[in-house]
């Protein structure tokens, strides 16, 4: 008998209370709106183990198509946080999502110019890459990659 195959990674799942602010901020780094709906019902609170749920959804993909993110912003039940906004990179659990750009130095001006924050530095990896972390809305953090040539 054949083992079943993993076919792609379809989404990463991050949830904002500001949409429009996470929206923003994906448009700014070069992702495209492809949907957004809201979503309610048995099934929904069945799939996710919560009573009562209405959601609304905004998928954002990269501009090669292959790359999604699903913003979702509760409305009910109210998103909980358990912890601060700002935590420390080497916190335990999903910290970040790492971009490729061709341009780090403008694509950091101008999430800054758009309100986002540098965590560290721009720094040189070797003679391969240049890299960032950029925290936007709600604290998100995104590494940005550039390979240099």
């Amino acid at each position: 008998m054949s083992k079943s195959k993993l076919l792609r990674m379809d989404n990463v799942l991050i949830v904002v209370n500001d949409l429009e602010a996470a929206k923003a901020f994906f448009l700014e780094l070069g992702f495209e709106l492809e949907g957004e709906t809201t979503v309610e019902g048995p099934s929904v609170d069945r799939l996710i183990d919560l009573q009562n749920v209405r959601a609304t959804l905004a998928l954002m993909r990269t501009p090669d198509g292959h790359g999604r993110i699903e913003l979702d912003k509760f409305h009910t039940p109210e998103a909980i946080r358990t912890g601060p906004e700002k935590v420390a990179v080497n916190e335990l659990g999903m910290r970040r999502i790492m971009l490729a750009v061709d341009d780090i130095d403008e694509v950091v001006a101008r999430l800054l110019a758009h309100g986002a924050e540098l965590v560290g530095e721009v720094v040189q990896y070797e003679n391969t890459y240049r890299l960032a972390y950029i925290r936007g809305p709600e604290g998100i953090i995104v590494g940005l990659s550039e390979q240099l040539k």
